[in-house]
């Protein structure tokens, strides 16, 4: 049976791979496993139907056989473990890599949606400017971190992994702010990645759904 799982039928991040179902499409053309998107409008998201597959009334979700499942990280894991080639055959490896991607989603993530959000809808409070600069510093203490963990490696640890493609599309949330020109390292992470043939499969898929519904033009991923 297909793999199936949900997406935007209008996408608020405007075609740019930043939904997170472009974490599956990409986990799912890096380990070549063919699959169908169901498109969701943002009523559909909060019907019964849709929310007995995901209680929260968000996407992605996962419909694999029997199994239904819920959360991009949950799907990418899963969809590592059962399948080879985003996950290293060593055990010990395999456990950094599972790292890396818990990482990406609990230490990294956080603090980079806390301030992309306030970027974008709190510019008019009252206290964006006197905050905005803390929220910042706490991501450009991440982006330190993982730069010098990354060292002058391609990858996080080893092989390009699960780890590798959550912790991408984690630190291209900023690629519209100027938080990342001060690491050049990550910016040439992200291009490795980026040009991976599967990650360029992905993000078509992805954009071509944002151009059917507003007729936009298609772009390279930025």
């Amino acid at each position: 049976m297909t793999i199936t799982i949900t997406a935007f039928e209008n996408s608020p991040d405007r075609g740019r791979g930043l939904a997170r179902d472009m974490r599956v499409r990409w986990a799912l053309e890096e380990l070549g496993l063919p699959y169908q998107v169901r498109l969701l409008s943002f009523e559909a998201l909060k019907r019964p139907e849709h929310l007995a597959h995901q209680p929260f009334g968000q996407i992605p979700s996962l419909e694999d056989g029997d199994l239904v499942l819920f959360e991009s990280g949950a799907i990418v894991l899963h969809l590592a473990g059962t399948h080879p080639g985003l996950l290293p055959e060593d055990a010990d490896a395999r456990a950094r890599a599972v790292a890396w991607l818990f990482a990406a989603l609990n230490t990294v993530e956080p603090p980079i949606v806390e301030c992309t959000m306030a970027m974008i809808f709190e510019r008019e409070q009252p206290w964006f400017a006197a905050r905005q600069p803390m929220l910042e510093k706490r991501v450009q203490a991440r982006l330190q971190q993982l730069t010098a963990s990354l060292g002058s490696a391609e990858w996080l640890d080893g092989a390009f992994s699960a780890g590798d493609l959550m912790m991408v599309t984690v630190l291209r949330r900023l690629v519209s702010s100027n938080l990342l020109d001060a690491w050049p390292p990550l910016l040439a992470y992200i291009a490795r990645a980026e040009a991976r043939p599967a990650y360029q499969r992905a993000f078509a898929d992805q954009r071509a759904v944002f151009e059917a519904a507003s007729g936009t033009r298609p772009e390279a991923p930025a």
